[in-house]
């Protein structure tokens, strides 16, 4: 089937391949694997098997060797984030395997890992330094607001898979984890100024130093401003968007065995979107343009204590404001969070850990006639606690790790989600791993509380004047969580010096997903509804092979097969095949890192996207091509100080599509071509 569509993309192939090999043939033409010309640092960042020693934290919420965790993880690291010419998180994102990055206009994107991709995607657990960024009222991410300086960004752990055992709730197929720097490595000052086609011009300074013995601090500011895309016709998008953004970070190590992390952030910004608006005395619903007013911030202190070599205990709490007002809803929401875990060894092989967690979110919102709550006003608890064992059956071979989440939550009450875990290592350079585990999204406010008046249809026949009632949408509060069970395995290999392997496949099964049913037929009026299960299955995989001592290529393939079932007549009679379509089956990246002389660096990245097609709630199909994304970035670093760099985006199309959202409340845009450049100075 792939090579089918491959066929029919042939044109597209050879241009991408082209431009790939003719991108690595010049790159080697100018190699210098045999100068001095490059520093020793430089040269470490494409080293195999520092990247396979990588530390994370977020696949055990403690520190261990990316090569020996029992998960499928991938790393992007501030190097790969610095080279790859990315503005965005949710543009970095679409380095990492498995994930599925879909940008809809020129502010909003559907991020989803192995499936249920859309806007308000409600799979996937999204967190910066441990801070969990999602909203309780869809149970999915504001990419829009997630921000910090790219510069900053130590590492993003992208989790494939259920993490619920740890993380709770929303981590059905995976985690996102935006780490950032320790104030330590990051003093002295820096000042960034880069603009475009696109991003008319954006800059940020920061400035880090000490306050004391073992007391770092930095604060940075940043502001952007990106202009409109354009819809199909060419007309602009009316999707601009700019933002403001100040932060701090303070490290404190009062003793051996202590630590102290106070962190906060301030934005304030605009974004455009043309949004779908009922007006009661028009049939059908109107795109206006429409400007999101955005504004908010988080406070978030950690204290971590060390007890022994294998004890130690983390207290964590963070606030968070977020403020939104459009043209069909306004919502105030201030979240409250208390996390608390303990690490000990008990007995001679048991690595335990354990935790108690408490999350308050308060939300006061203003509806419109388009789209309201009831409550206007809510008040959601989480109270939630885990238990994990790490067990060692033969030292440094086999581990056993088994644990479960037990959660208590306003909407459908306690939940558990266990997993077990078996971990391989034969050796210093291989890695086998296997799992089974249960993990469930919860019932959001949208979908018990939202009532969406999404057009007006007349029932008296003609001529005018016509009598128009709504099509209503409502939410149901009585829903059952959704739930997956899930079974992974997985290997990694060091094969060589030069080449890593790194592999995972898994088979999904998902019950009481919620979607639209339909009650008294298409014109009565819809709610939510447990109304379907399905299953999914695929896999990842990645190689990276270093071809020099300075140039390093990788390449990943991504499967994904769903298949969808009602377990409701009333269901929508075509919603399990458009859901089974709207997440592409094959996804397809080459990746070139390459240092060049005089301290040039060239990199290339190309992604292939399979074609999905979405169909919204009474409207038919709308099919989305297959796409070839190329980018390709040139930069030079004079000193290690001072750094100029040129990218290009989209090389091969002056726009495409790459996403509609599924209720189509909001006009997607086309992806423009683009082009960027940026002046990094560190003093």
């Amino acid at each position: 089937m792939l090579f089918i569509k491959v066929a029919k993309q042939s044109q597209k192939y050879v241009q991408i391949f082209a431009y790939f090999i003719f991108c690595l043939t010049v790159s080697q033409t100018v190699s210098i694997a045999e100068s001095g010309d490059l520093s020793m640092d430089m040269l470490a960042e494409l080293d195999l098997f520092a990247l396979s020693n990588i530390k994370v934290t977020t696949a055990s919420r403690k520190a261990e060797k990316l090569s020996l965790t029992s998960a499928a993880v991938y790393v992007i690291t501030n190097d790969d984030i610095r080279r790859s010419g990315v503005t965005s998180i949710p543009e970095a994102l679409r380095m990492a395997p498995g994930v599925q990055v879909a940008q809809i206009d020129a502010n909003k994107w559907a991020i989803s890992i192995r499936g249920f991709n859309n806007l308000f995607a409600d799979k996937l657990l999204v967190m910066i330094d441990g801070r969990s960024v999602y909203t309780p009222l869809f149970s999915g991410v504001y990419w829009d607001v997630q921000d910090v300086l790219m510069e900053d960004i130590d590492r993003i752990e992208v989790i494939r898979g259920p993490g619920g055992t740890l993380w709770g709730a929303n981590a059905v197929n995976g985690i996102i984890n935006v780490i950032t720097k320790n104030a330590e490595d990051s003093q002295g000052g820096l000042i960034s100024i880069g603009g475009g086609s696109e991003e008319s011009g954006s800059s940020a300074v920061r400035y880090g130093g000490r306050l004391g013995p073992d007391m770092y601090y930095r604060a940075y500011a940043k502001y952007f401003n990106r202009n409109d895309f354009v819809i199909a016709n060419g007309d602009d998008a009316d999707d601009e968007w700019d933002m403001s953004r100040f932060g701090f970070r303070l490290d404190w190590d009062p003793s051996e065995n202590d630590s102290f992390l106070i962190q906060g952030d301030y934005y304030d910004g605009k974004a455009g979107q043309r949004a779908s608006v009922t007006i009661p005395t028009i049939i059908g619903a109107t795109f206006v343009a429409d400007e999101i007013d955005v504004m908010g911030g988080n406070l978030m202190t950690r204290w971590e204590h060390r007890l022994s070599s294998e004890s130690d205990l983390a207290l964590q709490l963070y606030y968070d404001r977020t403020e939104r007002r459009s043209v069909t809803n306004e919502e105030i929401r201030d979240t409250v969070d208390l996390d608390f875990q303990y690490r000990f060894k008990a007995f001679e092989r048991h690595n335990m850990t354990w935790g108690l967690g408490y999350r308050l979110s308060s939300k006061d919102s203003k509806g419109s006639f388009t789209l309201t709550f009831n409550p206007l006003r809510r008040n959601s608890e989480l109270f939630s606690g885990f238990i994990h064992d790490n067990v060692a059956l033969i030292e440094d071979h086999l581990r056993l790790i088994i644990g479960s989440k037990f959660e208590h939550n306003d909407f459908s009450g306690f939940e558990y989600q266990p997993s077990l875990r078996l971990l391989w290592t034969p050796d210093e350079r291989h890695t086998i791993w296997t799992s089974v585990s249960r993990a469930i999204q919860t019932p959001s406010e949208a979908t018990s509380d939202l009532r969406i008046n999404a057009a007006m249809i007349p029932v008296t026949p003609p001529p005018p004047p016509f009598v128009l009632v709504p099509i209503v949408i409502s939410g149901t509060n009585d829903l059952d969580s959704q739930k997956v069970t899930a079974y992974e395995v997985g290997y990694r290999s060091e094969a060589t010096t030069r080449l890593s392997i790194d592999l995972a496949a898994f088979y999904n099964e998902y019950d009481d997903i919620i979607e639209i049913e339909f009650p008294f037929g298409p014109f009565g009026g819809a709610v939510f509804n447990n109304n379907f299960h399905a299953e999914t299955y695929g896999g990842e995989i990645l190689a990276r092979f270093k071809v020099t001592n300075d140039w390093l290529i990788s390449a990943s393939y991504t499967a994904l097969q769903m298949q969808v079932h009602q377990d409701s007549l009333t269901a929508d009679p075509v919603r399990d095949q458009g859901i089974e379509r709207e997440n592409p089956h094959h996804q397809l990246q080459l990746r070139s890192t390459h240092h060049l002389l005089h301290n040039l660096e060239f990199d290339v990245l190309a992604n292939f996207v399979d074609n999905v097609d979405i169909t919204p709630p009474l409207q038919s199909s709308v099919h989305i091509p297959s796409y070839i994304r190329l980018d390709m970035r040139l930069g030079w670093r004079p000193t290690t100080n001072l750094e100029f760099s040129v990218s290009v985006q989209n090389i091969l199309d002056d726009q495409h599509l790459e996403f509609i959202h599924f209720g189509n409340l909001i006009q997607s845009s086309e992806i423009e071509r683009r082009i960027h450049a940026k002046i990094t100075w560190n003093f």
